[in-house]
């Protein structure tokens, strides 16, 4: 149940994704829709600026996206929003000041640096694939999500745990699985393929924040 669902509607509450050729970009859609939200997905930086939350997602390659954002003048709106913005995976990394992926500035909203995994046993595997817990929840984007549930994650790069760390998870080392800094939230992990606790996560982003 959203309840406050339809009174936000009516006062032209308005939810923006991010247009940048990212591959998750129709997941996330849908996701939205299955919570009855229906979101613009525009590279306009009047729309962005204008809506009341904005989702960042990410399945790509930092230096390309980077080159995309600066060329569109996208890097500067994004570091501007006041509004709640969501990143997500590569989304999540690009705020970050640096990224290995291409020895690649970002967009500097973390003051955080982006690292490869470098595999510690044989059975490490690159890139970190599949479900693994979450666990020391610190933000309002994580409320109702329990210590140690089950998120579903699909990277090669990872941001160490620092003041920014929402949220915590290990593999081959601890790591940031969720970040947050004033109106800027994100996470590694895919909320939007993480089942119902995914699922809870948008609900606190596009009801709650």
């Amino acid at each position: 149940m959203l309840p406050n669902f339809k009174t936000k509607q009516k006062r032209g509450m308005k939810t923006v994704i991010i247009d940048y050729n990212a591959g998750n970009i129709r997941s996330v859609e849908n996701a939205c829709r299955r919570l009855d939200v229906e979101p613009v997905i525009t590279a306009d930086p009047q729309l962005i600026r204008e809506a009341d939350k904005v989702i960042f997602p990410g399945v790509g390659e930092a230096a390309t996206t980077m080159s995309f954002l600066r060329e569109h003048g996208l890097d500067q709106v994004i570091c501007s929003l006041k509004q709640p913005v969501l990143g997500i995976c590569l989304g999540m990394q690009l705020m970050c000041r640096h990224s290995e992926e291409g020895d690649t500035e970002c967009l500097g909203i973390f003051d955080a640096e982006v690292k490869r995994f470098v595999n510690q046993r044989h059975e490490d595997k690159v890139p970190h694939m599949g479900w693994n817990t979450l666990y020391n929840l610190k933000s309002t984007l994580l409320a109702g999500v329990p210590e140690n549930a089950y998120v579903y994650f699909v990277h090669s790069y990872y941001v160490p745990v620092g003041g920014y760390t929402a949220a915590t998870t290990d593999y081959i080392q601890p790591f940031s699985a969720a970040m947050q800094q004033d109106n800027f939230y994100a996470t590694q992990f895919h909320p939007e393929k993480s089942g119902a606790v995914g699922e809870q996560i948008l609900k606190n982003f596009l009801f709650e924040i």
